[in-house]
This record gives C-alpha cells, structure tokens and sequence, in this order.
C-alpha cells in the first residue's frame, strides 16, 4: 500500500468511527463555523493545531506559514484575518511558535536558502533588534528557542498594528492577541507575549 492510499483508508476509518460515537457531528460541521480562536502557527507538521489543544473541528480556524511570521504585505495571511476577525468575529488570536523551528535556525545562519531567504529576512530583522542578548548565550539550542520567543512576540505586535485588528478593536469584536511557544520536547505550551484590547473610554453625553 502506498503511503497517500493509507491516509485515504485512515479518512474512512476516522469519518465511520466518528459517525458511530456522534451521529450528528458531520450533520453540524456542514451548517457552518462559529470558531472562538484564529491560529496563526508554523508549517511544521510537528505542532497540529487541534490535536496539541485537544480541540475538535470547528472550534480553530487555523493559518499556518513558515515560522508563524505576520508580514504587512502577505495577503494570503491578511485575508484570513480578516474573514477570521470581521466575518467569524472570533475572540481571540494565537500565533504559536515552537522550539526547535526550522525558519528560526535558519533565520540564525548565513546559508542561502533560495526563494526562503526573503520570506526568512522577517526573522534575521527581529534577530538584529535582539542581538546583544541572543549573542550572550553560547548554547546554540537555546539561542534558538529565544529567538523562536522573540520573533512570537513581534508577531503578536505586528498583528496588533494590522487595519483589521485596529477596526475590530475600534468598534468590531476586539479580539485578544496570544503568543505561545510549542515545546517539542514535552508538549506544552508557553504563553509569552500578550497583547488585550485597549480600554475604550466612556462616552459621555454632552447636555
């Protein structure tokens, strides 16, 4: 059997299992989303959304690009937001890292990756910004994971800047913003930047 006829034989396995445990589980997905969370995390296919927050389909609606980086003109990205933030008006953002990334490590060294080293520049540029202290650690691992936490938070920071975070922040759902690192090694992850609405002012009438 080949490999892609197995997922094929796994996928009519999980739908006849799922069907018998919940009749009406296929029948609801169909109807439409109501997902409370936007997942904005690695390629990797080490850290799969659902499975690593034993959430089920329909509960995280998910984006995945290499190394979890925000960029201002990626507009696959921005287009996910947006029907994310606007349409779903899910309340909360994640963007999920983890240690051990490939981007981030490459992002460290000077070998050239082809087409990867614009979309990498992203990283290198946080790198810079952070220098003193990721080049005070010796350990090549750990500069690593700390870049993987740094980078998370800029993209915490960078969502927080986009026209569609500000207009649902102004007067949409004001979603709140995560950032977490996946740790490979034993599963969990690491909340390490946050950013919540900001606290709208009361309006007052002027008699």
């Amino acid at each position: 059997m080949n490999s892609f006829e197995r997922l094929l034989l796994e996928n009519k396995a999980w739908a006849y299992e799922t069907q018998l445990e919940d009749p009406g589980f296929f029948d609801r997905l169909s109807k439409g989303q109501t997902p409370e969370f936007l997942w904005i995390g690695c390629s990797d296919s080490r850290v799969p959304a659902n499975q690593i927050t034993g959430t089920n389909p329909g509960e995280i609606f998910v984006h995945r690009n290499i190394a979890n980086l925000v960029v201002d003109n990626d507009i696959n990205l921005l287009s996910v937001l947006e029907y994310a933030v606007i349409h779903l008006k899910v309340k909360h953002v994640i963007v999920c890292g983890h240690y051990g990334c490939g981007g981030v490590k490459a992002a460290l060294g000077n070998e050239s990756l082809g087409l990867l080293d614009e979309w990498l520049i992203n990283i290198k540029n946080t790198y810079q910004d952070n220098r003193s202290v990721i080049d005070s650690i010796t350990d090549p691992e750990a500069r690593v994971n700390l870049l993987a936490e740094f980078s998370v938070r800029q993209q915490v920071i960078n969502l927080s800047k986009t026209d569609t975070i500000r207009r649902a922040w102004d007067k949409g759902t004001r979603p709140h913003i995560h950032g977490w690192v996946y740790g490979l090694k034993d599963g969990l992850l690491k909340p390490v930047y946050d950013i919540a609405p900001p606290v709208k002012e009361p309006a007052y009438a002027i008699l």
